[in-house]
């Protein structure tokens, strides 16, 4: 039987380049950075005092004040996203169709406000305050409930958490759910709010954070010789994933497929990347094969491109693994350069951005790249400016702690399945 096709139809971004798709994807295209100084919380105290904050984003406007309360910002994010997503693909659902929509929103550490907010009551006044509200607003499914109850989805409803790589686990895992026919459509995506002063302590502990804090814009330094740590960011991307001939049926614009879809894991160490790049570069052969694609044909590869030693190196090796010598020829960047690393919601908003560079055939840059850590990160990482291009086949890397590997790989939509 063949297998049934999954096309995009719609897009909704927040982040700290800006609160809707355009912005996002005009900054990354053009490498302007949206990673600044905290301003959410005390600073003084901390080594690094710089992220990607979502900026000029009111809740109260557009969820209203009492619902605005009743949700952590992992679901004012999602809920921001999907409506936006939403919107832009002219989805209805109805009392005939609800139960073949579903929303599949991953996030990687859960509503951390919340949490934090109602530790802090419980100390100073007494477990008799926390709210109420505290646990259903702070679970990680919590965003993929609300967006299901907002919208009346009665399909498919529920959280992947794998860290960095929550975004394409969500979309691949959605995409197959479409596949075999347990849904029509499908919201899909990710969502993070882990700006905190807890966690930017403990992943500085770790001393897996840039403490450039003299220069918070350039921070971010994927495959530079110079990196010293990712930058901590936050926000949401959802896509509206539908079968193909759901969504010709009802007239949608089409941005692309859902091409390949691959998973693996390091089974390594609960922080640390293989060096070797060993499971990387499988997941990247799965999706290849999931998507009858070969090496050779990929256009484009937005890579995970975190800005740590260890894991632009192992990504540099997965790729000459998988293409060979086709990978000195192929495009890859680092929009984290720009965007920081959003954590559980950062494959999202990347593949809003590699789908945006399909329709627009351009690719954005490795902005912060000046000088290449040469010889062992020595493929082209399109540094600083980003290039027009024709994007047929578009691939984007995501790994995440405890060895979570997801690969996805977009296309151009044809009729006949191919670019």
């Amino acid at each position: 039987m063949e297998k049934r096709r999954v096309v995009v139809t719609g897009l909704g971004a927040i982040s700290c380049l800006g609160n809707d798709v355009e912005t996002n994807w005009h900054k990354a295209a053009n490498g302007i950075s949206g990673i600044d100084y905290f301003t959410k919380f005390d600073i003084s105290d901390l080594r690094v005092r710089f992220g990607g904050e979502v900026r000029d984003f009111d809740p109260k406007e557009v969820f209203g004040h009492r619902e605005a309360r009743r949700m952590d910002p992992i679901s004012r994010f999602a809920m921001e996203a999907a409506r936006q997503a939403m919107t832009d693909s002219g989805l209805e659902v109805t009392d005939s169709n609800r139960y073949d929509v579903g929303a599949l929103v991953g996030c990687g550490m859960g509503g951390l406000q919340t949490l934090l907010e109602n530790m802090e009551t419980m100390n100073a006044k007494g477990p008799a305050q926390v709210s109420p509200l505290a646990v259903p607003m702070l679970i990680p499914d919590a965003p993929s409930g609300k967006i299901s109850i907002y919208y009346g989805l009665r399909g498919p409803s529920m959280c992947i958490a794998t860290a960095c790589a929550t975004g394409n686990n969500a979309i691949g895992e959605a995409t197959e759910i479409i596949r075999r026919g347990a849904a029509k459509a499908m919201l899909a995506g990710s969502t993070e709010a882990a700006v905190e002063r807890l966690s930017i302590a403990s992943f500085d502990n770790m001393q897996a954070l840039s403490r450039r804090n003299d220069d918070p814009q350039t921070a971010s330094r994927p495959f530079d010789r110079d990196r010293d740590g990712f930058v901590m960011a936050e926000g949401a991307a959802v896509l509206v994933l539908e079968e193909l001939e759901h969504a010709r049926a009802r007239g949608a614009k089409i941005y692309c497929e859902i091409a390949g879809y691959g998973s693996t894991s390091d089974a390594y160490h609960i922080t640390a990347p293989l060096e070797t790049g060993e499971s990387a570069a499988e997941c990247m052969r799965k999706a290849l094969h999931n998507a009858g694609i070969e090496p050779a044909e990929v256009s484009y590869l937005n890579a995970h491109g975190t800005s740590t030693p260890l894991n632009d190196l192992g990504e540099t090796n997965a790729i000459k693994a998988v293409f060979g010598e086709c990978a000195y020829g192929l495009p890859i960047s680092s929009t984290k350069s720009v965007t920081g690393h959003m954590l559980g919601a950062a494959s999202a908003i990347e593949a809003v951005l590699c789908i945006k560079a399909i329709e627009q055939g351009f690719i954005p840059p490795t902005a912060t790249l000046q000088n290449p850590d040469l010889p062992d990160c020595d493929l082209d990482y399109v540094p600083g400016v980003g290039r027009k291009a024709s994007l047929d086949v578009v691939m984007s890397n995501s790994f995440g702690f405890g060895g979570h590997n997801a690969v996805i790989v977009f296309r151009k939509h044809s009729e006949d399945g191919r670019a």
